[in-house]
């Protein structure tokens, strides 16, 4: 082989090489994309992940596969989606428990909300609702602080994040009640837990919470913040339970690795919007007791920093610790 020849072959793979990158972009999506969900089925962020995924499969024209990774309160699955291939083909549906509140909370963290991934737009926000069993005694949030310290080897919760930690704290914090964690791997798990006696309360989120209240399987005591929820009309505020700083609001957003291609971080956003902004998904979502999302990315990742500051101001003046 002469040298002209060899030089020719040598510039066509260069040539092959940055092509190959470039048409992966153009053709993206040509396989099914999957979707993490660092909880197990049936919670709350399982939930929005088969909603937007079965809606983003319609619009992409690709299979959207949802892969449950639980544990350490969305940690492992998170940190798991981080290392994925930064090609588009592997989503993450996370929420400010693992992402903004694990940030402000664990110095060793081994990924970052908005450096380890570029954050694509949120599902949705939401205020935490308190739960007791069905049949318990307490008629409210006063009367249940009372209960607790009446019977303090009774009065456990349960939680999956770090984000119900935190709010459950602070309730505990401002009624002087008393209160054990015991952790779960879902929302879900957490209120068969109050459903089956294990545990006297949960703090959880709307989706997998508001049919265990319409069906009778729960009490709902309060929401959490200032604004009682449309799904709930006739559950009191924390606010209007004399507990105002109680206030906790929860976000669900999407994201995808940081390295993945411009075009790519682009296409995925735009088509996630649509898909939030869908007619049919807006109002499941609303019938889940949440407000849908949908903004931009750049919204979002702004979000999501402030989020990071205001936990850590949060936990320091109720001085929380949290292991690794």
């Amino acid at each position: 082989m002469n040298a002209k020849t060899r030089r020719g072959i040598l510039l066509a793979l260069a040539l092959a090489a940055v092509a190959a990158p470039a048409q992966a972009q153009t053709d993206y999506p040509n396989k099914p994309i999957r979707i993490i969900v660092g909880f197990a089925a049936g919670g709350g962020n399982d939930i929005f992940a088969r909603l937007v995924g079965a809606k983003l499969a319609e619009l992409i024209g690709q299979n959207v596969i949802i892969e449950n990774r639980p544990g350490a309160g969305a940690r492992l699955g998170n940190e798991y989606a981080a290392n994925q291939p930064a090609d588009g083909y592997t989503l993450l549906v996370a929420a400010s428990g693992g992402m903004s509140i694990a940030s402000a909370i664990y110095p060793k963290l081994a990924y970052h909300p908005t450096k380890s991934f570029a954050p694509l737009t949120m599902i949705a926000n939401f205020p935490l609702i308190l739960v007791v069993p069905a049949d318990h005694p307490a008629k409210d949030v006063k009367e249940l602080a009372v209960w607790m310290k009446a019977n303090p080897d009774k009065a456990n919760y349960a939680t999956s994040s770090p984000a119900f930690t935190i709010a459950t704290e602070l309730f505990k914090l401002k009624t002087g009640a008393p209160g054990q964690a015991i952790p779960y791997k879902s929302s879900n798990e957490s209120l068969l837990s109050v459903i089956g006696g294990q545990t006297l309360l949960t703090i959880a989120d709307g989706p997998p919470t508001v049919p265990q209240v319409k069906g009778g399987k729960v009490k709902a005591l309060a929401v959490t913040g200032s604004v009682r929820s449309a799904e709930l009309p006739g559950v009191p505020t924390m606010a209007e339970a004399g507990l105002p700083e109680v206030n906790t609001k929860l976000w669900s957003g999407l994201f995808v690795q940081a390295a993945t291609p411009a075009p790519i971080v682009k296409k995925l956003e735009e088509t996630l919007r649509r898909v939030i902004a869908d007619p049919a998904v807006n109002a499941k979502l609303k019938g889940m007791a949440v407000d849908p999302g949908g903004g931009t990315s750049e919204e979002f990742r702004a979000m999501i920093d402030a989020d990071i500051k205001t936990t850590a101001d949060v936990v320091k003046a109720a001085n929380l610790e949290f292991k690794e």
